[in-house]
């Protein structure tokens, strides 16, 4: 099977990075199409995209091979409604937090569910998206939603749905704790003379190299970690400063308690 039509339901900023990525890689804009109650939302997509926009579902969604989700998981039930007699033939994809692919599948009248969980970076080209298929999705068609997604960054699949919290915590949410670190790192900077440009520039150029180090390295970032560490040295001071505090236990309970609100999530959107 080659995906060659498809069709969004919800038009915001993942949406916009997925269509961006499509007609990067290729497709034509007559083959997307993106329902989108929004009137404004709607002319920005046509204008900057070229792509079709409908204001409500109606039949010409028959025509999709894969119908990608991409409302916020309160208004699925309600977006999903006038889609349901138009969508069980295609393969259906979805960016939602917290809508489990049970609720999906009986939302849409398809089995042939994917979930997606993808972050920020997406929007650049750099992103990381967790995905997890029912079992009535064919080898062919992961093949084809990997290489829908291709354009947006990396993909990993998970064996279990349950996993997706996890990733969701972790990756999905994982940006703002970067922008977090920035956040304290330029301030730091300027605390202690740097002005705030320059702050930045040190500490994003920083973040940036040491993650791509990581990245390229076959060594853990324990042992990277160590090999700017000596003892007595500036580092180990900060290092040392750090392990007081209880930073790293204090990443992993946000990041427990991250897990926990998908599930939440899941178990208030998602059923």
């Amino acid at each position: 099977m080659t995906l060659s039509s498809i069709a969004f339901i919800g038009g915001g900023n993942m949406a916009g990075a997925l269509i961006g990525g499509l007609l990067r890689s290729g497709w034509s804009a007559a083959c997307i199409g993106v329902v989108e109650p929004n009137a404004a939302q709607r002319d920005a997509l046509a204008s900057r995209f070229g792509v079709r926009t409908l204001g409500e579902a109606d039949a010409t969604l028959a025509s999709a091979d894969c119908v990608a989700w991409a409302v916020k998981p309160q208004l699925f039930k309600a977006a999903a409604a006038p889609c349901f007699a138009h969508v069980g033939g295609a393969l259906q994809l979805s960016v939602m937090a917290g809508i489990r692919t049970d609720a999906i599948a009986q939302a849409t009248g398809s089995d042939r569910v994917v979930r997606a969980m993808p972050n920020t970076p997406a929007l650049i080209g750099e992103g990381m998206s967790g995905l997890y298929a029912r079992a009535a999705v064919s080898p062919d068609e992961r093949a084809q939603i990997e290489m829908l997604l291709a354009p947006t960054g990396q993909t990993l699949w998970v064996d279990r749905e349950e996993q997706l919290d996890a990733v969701t915590a972790l990756s999905g949410s994982g940006p703002a704790y970067v922008f977090y670190v920035l956040e304290a790192l330029i301030e730091a900077g300027t605390g202690m003379g740097l002005s705030a440009a320059q702050s930045k520039q040190l500490a994003v150029a920083t973040l940036a190299g040491a993650t791509s180090l990581a990245r390229d390295s076959d060594e853990t970032p324990a042992v990277l970690r160590e090999r700017v560490t000596s003892k007595g040295g500036t580092t180990h001071a900060a290092i040392a400063s750090l392990d007081a505090d209880g930073v790293r236990a204090a990443f992993v309970r946000a990041l427990k308690a991250a897990q926990q609100r998908a599930v939440e999530l899941g178990d208030e959107f998602g059923r």
